[in-house]
């Protein structure tokens, strides 16, 4: 009930007269079965405007953090989130991180749609960053089509960091669905779910017109909080061919 007063009522036509989304291949969402919505990650705000713009109900994992914030900004957030069904994660891996990826699979075989970010994390720079198989295991594991969605503009909206969102067209595009039904059998095969994953990335980067880089974008961000001749710059590069 909440989801739906806030997309809506409360907080959805507000939202769409003040960033007039500009969108693209929204018609290549199924109306009905199991969807994943596999989406770049520029900034906080994704997660606002994809659920925003899809017809049907989205389900999204967000960062724990966003769950236990102090203060009213925290009190917001965490109601915020609560109520559109976003399910914490804890990025730091392991069980926990499986266990978000294990709600969503039910949302799938209940026939929904889950929001997923490939890249694990935003961006830190716009670019493109390499894709973990999470997303993969969720289309292999439930037959979902996977389509690929890109966030053009989030970032100049609202870059990392800022809470006020700057009034801006937003701009969106959807891709055609992805069906990987062809490597059924391959359910838990590592290199299967690589492939998978470097075809969503893929479309992602052509949808997109961004820079790829072919190393996991967290793992940037540590190079960055504690740089060293053993953490080189990375570069982008030719989208790679999985094997």
């Amino acid at each position: 009930m909440f989801y739906w007063l806030l997309k809506h009522v409360l907080l959805g036509p507000l939202l769409k007269l003040l960033f007039r989304p500009q969108v693209e291949g929204l018609h290549h969402v199924p109306r009905t079965g199991p969807v994943i919505l596999a989406c770049n990650h520029l900034s906080f705000s994704d997660s606002i405007f994809t659920p925003l713009i899809v017809r049907r109900r989205v389900t999204f994992v967000a960062k724990a953090e966003y769950f236990t914030g102090k203060g009213i900004k925290g009190w917001l957030m965490r109601q915020f989130f609560a109520g559109t069904g976003t399910i914490p994660v804890d990025r730091s891996g392991g069980k926990a991180a499986q266990a978000a990826l294990e709600t969503l699979l039910r949302v799938l075989r209940d026939g929904g749609v889950a929001g997923i970010y490939p890249e694990g994390t935003r961006s830190p720079d716009g670019r493109l960053y390499r894709g973990k198989t999470g997303v993969a295991r969720l289309a292999l594991e439930s037959g979902a089509v996977v389509v690929p969605v890109a966030l053009l503009n989030t970032d100049e909206i609202q870059p990392t960091g800022t809470l006020i969102p700057t009034i801006k067209r937003v701009r969106m595009r959807f891709g055609v669905p992805l069906n990987f039904s062809r490597y059924a059998a391959g359910k838990g095969d590592r290199f299967v779910e690589r492939a998978v994953t470097d075809e969503i990335m893929y479309e992602l980067m052509t949808l997109t017109g961004r820079e790829y880089v072919d190393v996991y974008a967290a793992s940037l961000k540590t190079a960055i909080v504690a740089p060293g001749p053993s953490h080189p710059a990375p570069v982008a590069t030719e989208f790679p061919t999985s094997t």
